[in-house]
């Protein structure tokens, strides 16, 4: 597809959403070896930028690597911490909703200071969530939430005729929704993500281990 320039062109990136030179502290990843069973063991979250007729605006995700599915978001027009903390506020209103899982819920993030800050460090621990964190620049260190905000820009938000923050969230929460209920994926059996959110049968192979022990393999999942 390549050769014959079929693939969607990358856009380069301009933006910076990652301020990982800071005093705040910064945690161990938690992942590399892990095997996810259900929904709520896993929660990815990640910052990307849009950008809206001459100026950026900052999308804050939070996706169950199990389902694919977005359970927490916000829009904003800076990166200041607390509005990534309204993300994290809207995972939690759903996920206290929801029977409780078998596994300790695990938080994963790259080193950012917005997730790093006291605010979005104390809502985890107030409600008993692992906090983990990428080690490296390595895009495998967070690779479900870099597949979602490509996805989402790439899919969905490119294009679109937005001049407001007001605009811009209603166009999101849409997507988002579009997103969730209508779009499948090969990874999780060409289900939507709020097919296998809502499921109560387990699935196999739904989770890809990016960290390949063989560099020149790649299991078939």
């Amino acid at each position: 597809m390549n050769e014959n320039k079929l693939l969607i062109r990358k856009r380069k990136r301009r933006v910076r959403t990652t301020q990982s030179s800071h005093w705040y502290r910064k945690y161990p990843n938690l992942i590399k070896n892990i095997e996810l069973k259900e929904k709520n063991q896993l929660w990815v979250s990640d910052i990307t930028y849009w950008r809206i007729k001459e100026n950026f605006v900052y999308i804050s995700l939070i996706t169950d690597a199990f389902s694919h599915k977005i359970v927490g978001w916000n829009v904003a027009e800076t990166l200041e911490g607390l509005e990534t903390v309204q993300a994290l506020k809207m995972a939690l209103s759903g996920f206290f909703n929801e029977p409780e899982s078998h596994f300790q819920l695990i938080h994963h993030s790259d080193r950012g200071i917005q997730y790093c800050q006291y605010q979005y460090v104390k809502l985890l621990q107030d409600n008993n969530i692992q906090i983990s964190m990428t080690q490296t620049s390595d895009p495998r260190d967070n690779a479900i939430a870099e597949r979602i905000n490509g996805i989402l820009k790439e899919e969905y938000l490119v294009d679109s005729n937005i001049e407001t923050i007001s605009e811009a969230k209603d166009k999101l929460s849409k997507v988002i929704d579009l997103y969730n209920n209508e779009r499948p994926h090969m990874s999780i059996g060409n289900n939507t993500p709020e097919e296998i959110h809502n499921s109560n049968q387990k699935k196999e192979k739904l989770w890809k281990n990016y960290y390949k022990k063989n560099p020149n393999f790649v299991k078939q999942i």
